[in-house]
């Protein structure tokens, strides 16, 4: 097993910067998170790994241990299903070229999304591609940031609810993997798959895909997250303590895209060294 004292203390597991859909630089989720009291943070932003280089320089010269992840879209039916990926090999041929094609499918769609609103409202491409950094993944928050500064919503949860509802006119599907495919994939490149905020409003994915998720090298569920009920919750801890699964806390931290707050839930240092031990894509960052 790792030297857990090389990052004991609290853990996030889940924050993201301007690389896809928080607000903030990597450098300064890591000062945020410092603030906050952690010692041990993942830096997971949505199907890219382009911030992890800052999000390292950062957090060590901050005397925090820096854990390189990823969040893997994937999806089930109509259902999005997300996979945190923890130390994989950035490099693996078959992780990037799924990852180039959802960012990819995500320009297209943001693209086709501009075009269908611009039809109603004051809104040009110009103004989302105004909203991104260089590397990041576009998607429907930037779409939200760049209704809120032209006035036409208040905030992103306002265009969320309205004018990118999946309900509405404007709405374009995004491509991803398969769950079973996004697990296989992680565990390919050397990392860790967790599913993330698996107990939401939506309810646990049905049984037989679980059992086909943890076929596939599954490693364990984020239970602690805002989103998730208790009902699930209990399921999940069940499940887990019977299969031996890692259980993770996290924040999935947003900078000013979402009221989550670093540290709101950590992962136990036990937890974190079991996910460590077991990846060989990479390694921890240490101070």
């Amino acid at each position: 097993m790792p030297d857990t004292r090389r990052f004991e203390g609290p853990s996030d597991l889940h924050l993201h910067s301007i690389h896809s859909d928080g607000t903030e630089s990597a450098a300064h989720v890591m000062a945020a998170a410092h603030r906050h009291g952690l010692r041990t943070a993942a830096l997971t932003d949505h199907d890219t790994t382009s911030g992890w280089a800052d999000a390292a320089e950062a957090a060590v010269s901050l005397g925090m241990t820096f854990i390189p992840g990823m969040e893997l879209s994937a999806k089930y039916e109509w259902r999005s299903v997300h996979v945190l990926a923890y130390l994989i090999d950035p490099d693996d041929p078959r992780l990037r070229a799924m990852t180039d094609r959802i960012r990819s499918s995500r320009l297209e769609r943001a693209r086709t999304m501009a075009d269908r609103i611009g039809r109603d409202y004051d809104l040009h491409w110009d103004d989302i591609v105004a909203q991104t950094s260089d590397g990041a993944t576009v998607g429907r928050p930037h779409i939200a940031d760049a209704l809120v500064a032209k006035g036409l919503v208040a905030d992103r949860a306002e265009a969320f609810s309205d004018i990118l509802s999946p309900r509405g006119d404007y709405y374009v599907a995004l491509y991803a993997p398969d769950p079973v495919l996004a697990v296989q994939l992680v565990v390919g490149a050397g990392g860790v798959p967790i599913i993330a905020h698996p107990a939401g409003r939506a309810g646990l994915l049905p049984t037989p895909l679980m059992e086909r998720m943890l076929a596939a090298g599954l490693a364990g569920f984020e239970v602690g997250h805002r989103e998730n009920l208790e009902a699930g919750i209990r399921t999940l801890r069940r499940i887990s303590a019977e299969r031996d699964l890692i259980i993770t806390g996290s924040s999935d931290y947003h900078g000013l895209g979402k009221p989550n707050q670093p540290g709101e839930h950590t992962t136990s240092d036990d937890m974190v060294a079991r996910i460590i031990d077991r990846a060989t894509g990479s390694t921890p960052v240490y101070p």
